[in-house]
């Protein structure tokens, strides 16, 4: 799974539609044009300074490539990146301090509590008890930040996977949790919050959030292809088209400029996390792209949204191009066609999505478009792999 990297991203709020594109302000996704250089010019970090050895006293201090492949989250700066994206951290904290009736004298799960920032929220708001479950290594951090906060009464961290710990309580009342992955599903810890939820939760107990939308657009994206994908055509007078096949199957994750939308936003798939079970983040679902100008359409973009609707308030976020910006961006894949599309004409397919079978917190994405139109006749499958 490829990312963008160096892009500045102004962000701005709004309100957002269940079916269609939100309708919020512009992210503008930053492009670094750099100026030709003569084939005599050097370019060199010898000279950049060396920082002193690190502390391997600090959490990850003394862990290696290998070991956060395994253990990523153990380290800060993922759970920085998180907490620094205030679209999710503050959506999360409204929908608790905003909606105390639900917590009070509650017990409550937070499922990959991460730094237990959800748990102290829901202390905050007057919970009975938060048992806070992470894996990795941040839950030593995470008891002593519930310590040096003085909630230790109030939250128990308890260090292991939710499908092996022994919880202390036959049951809960709510369920919390921030499972939500790239392209949604990547990751696949929904089905650990299915597995939290079908062995503790009350019969009348809450799940936050409780719905999550997948949905899909279409861009015109000629540069960025040309400088991510063709790149790899002529790589200093050499063919390297082997590795541009690699490129095309791996999605990547950036944010895109909304005025690069060429069509529609099409509801894929709506999961209600109270009732699903999990065999159904597996689906296939159909699409119907409608061009809203004449244009090249370089890729299709899957973005979400999910809400708390059991609030006050119905309350929630969108990842989408027209939303405030969050460290979820998009995810695009790119097509082998460049299709040129008027306006009124659609592109159809289906997009079916499943997990790995080999490692099933990968994602595996086949995609089925077409397109009859006056300036381009196509129809073709391409396959995906989010890993």
């Amino acid at each position: 799974m490829g990312r963008r990297r160096g892009h500045n991203k102004q962000s701005s709020s709004g309100n957002n539609n269940d079916n269609n594109c939100s309708s919020h302000q512009q992210v503008t996704r930053m492009m670094v044009d750099d100026e030709d250089l003569d084939e005599t010019t050097e370019s060199s970090n010898l000279d950049d300074p060396i920082s002193d050895e690190p502390d391997d006293s600090l959490i990850g201090g003394d862990k290696t490539s290998a070991d956060y492949y395994f253990d990523s989250y153990s380290h800060f700066g993922i759970h920085e990146e998180m907490l620094k994206d205030t679209v999710r951290t503050k959506t999360y904290q409204n929908v608790i301090y905003q909606n105390g009736f639900l917590f009070r004298n509650k017990v409550v799960l937070d499922v990959g509590a991460g730094t237990g920032i959800l748990s102290l929220f829901c202390a905050k708001a007057g919970a009975k008890h938060v048992y806070a479950v992470e894996c990795s290594q941040m839950a030593d951090m995470a008891k002593e930040i519930v310590e040096a906060n003085g909630f230790s009464n109030v939250i128990t961290v308890l260090k292991g996977k939710v499908e092996e710990i022994v919880l202390p309580v036959a049951q809960v009342d709510i369920i919390i949790s921030e499972w939500m992955g790239y392209f949604l599903l990547f990751e696949n810890m929904l089905d650990t919050v299915l597995y939290a939820r079908n062995k503790w939760l009350i019969n009348d107990g809450i799940v936050l959030p409780d719905r999550a939308s997948l949905y899909l657009t279409a861009i015109e994206d000629s540069d960025y292809k040309e400088d991510k994908i063709e790149f790899w055509n002529n790589v200093y007078g050499f063919d390297m088209c082997c590795i541009k096949k690699q490129a095309m199957i791996e999605p990547l994750v950036d944010t895109v400029d909304q005025n690069q939308m060429v069509t529609n936003c099409q509801l894929l798939k709506t999961m209600d996390i109270s009732k699903m079970s999990p065999g159904d983040v597996s689906f296939t679902a159909p699409f119907k792209l409608v061009a809203e100008r004449n244009d090249y359409i370089h890729a299709l973009v899957a973005y979400f949204d999910v809400m708390f609707t059991k609030c006050h308030k119905l309350t929630g976020f969108s990842t989408g191009p027209r939303s405030r910006a969050t460290h979820w961006k998009q995810t695009v894949l790119y097509l082998v066609d460049v299709l040129t599309i008027c306006e009124g004409e659609t592109v159809v397919g289906s997009m079916t999505v499943a997990p790995n079978k080999k490692n099933p917190r990968d994602v595996g994405i086949m995609l089925k478009y077409s397109l009859n139109g006056q300036h381009s006749q196509v129809s073709r499958t391409q396959h995906y792999k989010m890993r």
